[in-house]
């Protein structure tokens, strides 16, 4: 199997564990993961936040690590790419804001390319028009997200995954085997025991 090529979108405070683990899990499979933030360059880093279940009504955050970039975002061109994937954390907050992440997004959806979003990753998908009619996994507190553009939110466990044809979708971290399991199938990837 050949190699894909996958995007992934980022920005400062994107979820630790939601940039770390699927970006060494696909690159430990052979694909190739570029993953870029709007403003930034080949090279430089973007912090990230570790989100927590401690038992709160909600998350609890804490300081993460920095992660590299691997592409410029200026110079990605979302036709060379074989997939997308959008991780959670705060940044998706201010990446759906971005008009050529949505165009990126929109892309990966009229070309039926797989794509993988996690946590909060929805809400990039949902400000680009793309989750109407259709039914996808997200955090909680990203459900109105979801279906106020017209798409209908999966309730899966916290470490359950939904597959909707090419759009593979979590709740949060915990999600990570199915999640990721999911997307690799999806990619055609094979995995011998």
């Amino acid at each position: 199997m050949p190699a894909k090529r996958i995007l992934m979108l980022v920005g400062d405070f994107v979820e630790d564990y939601e940039v770390m683990v699927p970006f060494q899990t696909l690159l430990t499979v052979g694909h190739v993961v570029d993953a870029v933030c709007p403003g930034k360059k080949a090279g430089e880093k973007v912090r990230t936040a570790v989100h927590d279940f401690e038992g709160d009504q909600t998350y609890s955050e804490k300081p993460g690590h920095n992660f590299a970039l691997t592409a410029t975002f200026d110079d990605v061109d979302a036709g060379r790419y074989d997939a997308l994937l959008s991780p959670g954390g705060p940044a998706p907050e201010y990446l759906r804001l971005n008009p050529k992440v949505l165009e990126m997004v929109r892309h990966f959806f009229a070309t039926n390319k797989p794509v993988a979003a996690i946590c909060h990753g929805p809400q990039v998908l949902a400000a680009a028009g793309v989750l109407k009619g259709r039914t996808c996994s997200a955090y909680p507190a990203v459900g109105p997200d979801v279906t106020t553009c017209g798409g209908t939110l999966a309730e899966v466990p916290i470490d359950g995954a939904h597959a909707d044809g090419n759009l593979v979708t979590a709740p949060a971290w915990p999600a990570h085997p199915a999640w990721l399991r999911a997307f690799l199938k999806l990619l055609g990837t094979k995995i011998e025991a």
